[in-house]
């Protein structure tokens, strides 16, 4: 095999195949490298940790078909460290070599048969708008737990919901429901649970793309992004019933602007030591942060808002609460309350379409 590409084109494909590289390496050696597909001027790179797979096509010059697997991350350091211009890569028997200007570099490749067969998922192609699905990945996959233990809450739910689409995620001390109308990708009552590292990569090449596919299998699902395919295995069981969480009426509204109140907690929370809540008063025309940390010191400060209901105090953890705040569409925001120790809503009243739940943290 023998081709030649401009260095940051080829850095950039390598990078992204990458990121799906297996840290099984020591269940599965070949799944710590790239495979290279070459055929005619068209390069395909792959990178899999068979749960989740990253395919990038790539128009080069080609020399010679062939196709092999290289160590993933000396051969994205490598091509990233060359000086700009055309690198050229030859794969002879188990030895890649890799050239640019006066520099020059030996690799041990491994043969292509021994990279996995991997499956694509077949099913209905639905296309999504990029801009739009990237915005509700950003707003949702956050909410999304990162504990392994629990595989269900490592999950988005994406569900049939009317017309649209539903994106929902929780890690069970906050939830995150994103509503996308008019993408009909499921019908209603249909849902998988995709995982969120997918996502998150999905959302990665998602930057610069004009068109977004997605292909939804038994148990595998595709997104297609110009020159990137991303297949990830679905989460098998059933998610959690969230819509029993939301709750129908909460008698206390607090309206305020966004900007002012993500400035205001992100000065309060400095004293927010140790997992220690930031409180909030709310009563008629403002509210009131504060945070106190035994032995350090405390913080607080007022805001101009408006208020329906009778004076409270909620305690948050401040770190859910600014994440909540940071992905909210609009300039304004309303927190809804029962009372201290139940559920709170985070919404943007000029964009019905995202809700962000909170669960209020116990204080004496």
């Amino acid at each position: 095999m023998r081709f030649r590409c401009e260095r940051d084109v080829l850095a950039d494909a390598l990078s992204t195949a990458s990121r799906a590289v297996s840290g099984r390496g020591g269940l599965l050696p070949v799944l710590s490298g790239l495979r290279l597909v070459l055929t005619g001027d068209q390069l395909q790179l792959t990178g899999s940790d068979l749960d989740l797979t990253i395919s990038v096509d790539l128009t080069v010059a080609g020399g010679e078909d062939g196709q092999a697997v290289v160590p993933a991350k000396l051969a994205v350091d490598i091509v990233k460290a060359l000086e700009p211009g055309a690198v050229e890569v030859e794969v002879s028997g188990e030895e890649a070599r890799i050239s640019c200007g006066r520099s020059q570099f030996t690799l041990r490749a491994n043969p292509a048969e021994e990279f996995p067969q991997l499956s694509r998922s077949v099913g209905e192609t639905v296309k999504l708008d990029p801009a739009e699905f990237a915005e509700g990945l950003r707003q949702v996959v956050p909410a999304a737990s990162t504990d392994d233990s629990r595989p269900i809450l490592t999950g988005v739910l994406l569900a049939g919901e009317g017309t649209g689409l539903r994106m929902v995620a929780t890690d069970s001390y906050r939830l995150a429901v994103r509503d996308l109308p008019g993408t009909a990708a499921l019908g209603e009552g249909q849902s998988v649970l995709v995982p969120s590292r997918a996502l998150q990569e999905v959302n990665r090449v998602l930057g610069h793309a004009e068109d977004l596919q997605l292909e939804l299998g038994e148990r595998e699902a595709s997104f297609v992004a110009g020159s990137v395919r991303l297949t990830t295995r679905l989460i098998d069981g059933d998610f959690p019933n969230y819509r029993g969480l939301i709750p129908q009426s909460q008698p206390n509204r607090l309206t305020v602007d966004r900007s002012a109140l993500i400035d205001a907690l992100r000065r309060v929370k400095l004293m927010a030591r140790e997992a220690t809540p930031v409180r909030l008063t709310m009563r008629e025309g403002g509210v009131e942060l504060m945070a106190v940390t035994q032995d350090i010191g405390q913080a607080s400060e007022e805001l101009d808002a408006g208020y329906e209901g009778t004076e409270l105090t909620v305690a948050f953890n401040p770190d859910y609460l600014m994440a909540g705040l940071d992905v909210a569409p609009g300039d304004e925001v309303s927190l809804e309350t029962i009372d201290p120790a139940k559920q709170a809503l985070l919404r943007s009243p000029e964009h019905p379409d995202f809700l962000y739940l909170l669960m209020p943290v116990r204080v004496s």
